[in-house]
C-alpha cells in the first residue's frame, strides 16, 4: 500500500468549517458521533456500505475520532503518482476527520503526529493496488450560534484510492484499503485514549 502524509495550511489551501453547510442548502454536516442516526442522511453511504461501515467505526463513542464530510467517485483520468500501478481506473474517496476533543482539534502537533503515524503504519502493509494519504489542513470551528465566530483549528483529509483493471477490481482494492486504514486508525485511537 502507498501511503504518505503532507501539511497543506498556507494561504488559498482549502480549509473546512464545523458546521458547514453546501451553499444551496442541500448538503451539510451531521454530527454522528452524538447522532448515530443521522448517517441515514449521508447521501454518499447510500450504496456504499463500506462507506457506512468506516464512519460508524470513525465516529463511534469510543473512538478519539469524528467525520465531517465525504464522497467517493471512479474515474480513468489518472495522474502521474497513479502511474505506478499501470491500470486504467481508479476508485477514490476522501473523508475529512477531525478529533472528537475541543482540545486536540486547535492541536497542529497532535493532528500531524497522527497523520504521520498513521502514514508510517500503512507504509509497511505489503502492497497491493490501493494509495493513502493524510493532509493537514486548517479548520475553523464555529462553537456558537455567531457564524462569525471561530476558533482555528487543524482536520485531516484522508484521501484513499484502490486501482484496477476495471471498475469493479478498482472498488474491492478500495474496499481492502479502506478495511485496513480503519483498522490502523483505530489502532492508532485505541493508544491515543490510553494517553
Amino acid at each position: 500500500m502507498q501511503a504518505d502524509f503532507s501539511v497543506e495550511c498556507g494561504p488559498g489551501d482549502p480549509t473546512l468549517e464545523i458546521p458547514w453547510i453546501s451553499p444551496d442548502g442541500t448538503q451539510r454536516y451531521f454530527d454522528l458521533k452524538l447522532r448515530p442516526e443521522l448517517l441515514l442522511n449521508v447521501e454518499e453511504t447510500y450504496n456504499n456500505r463500506e462507506l457506512a461501515d468506516f464512519l460508524v467505526a470513525l465516529n463511534a463513542a469510543q473512538s478519539p475520532y469524528q467525520t465531517a464530510k465525504c464522497d467517493t467517485w471512479t474515474t480513468e483520468q489518472l495522474d502521474a503518482e497513479d502511474a505506478i500501478f499501470g491500470v486504467p481506473v481508479k476508485y477514490g474517496s476522501y473523508v475529512d476527520i477531525i478529533f472528537s476533543s475541543a482540545a486536540s482539534q486547535l492541536d497542529f502537533a497532535a493532528h500531524e503526529s497522527l497523520a504521520s503515524e498513521l502514514s508510517a503504519m500503512l507504509a509497511r502493509i505489503p502492497d497491493f493496488a490501493s494509495a493513502v494519504e493524510f493532509v493537514v489542513r486548517r479548520c475553523y470551528y464555529h462553537r456558537t450560534a455567531d457564524m462569525n465566530e471561530s476558533e482555528d483549528g487543524f482536520y485531516i483529509t484522508l484521501y484513499l484510492s484502490g486501482y484496477g483493471d476495471d471498475e469493479d477490481t478498482a472498488h474491492k482494492n478500495w474496499t481492502i484499503g479502506l478495511a485496513v486504514v480503519r483498522n490502523a486508525m483505530l489502532q492508532v485511537g485505541a493508544k491515543l485514549r490510553q494517553r
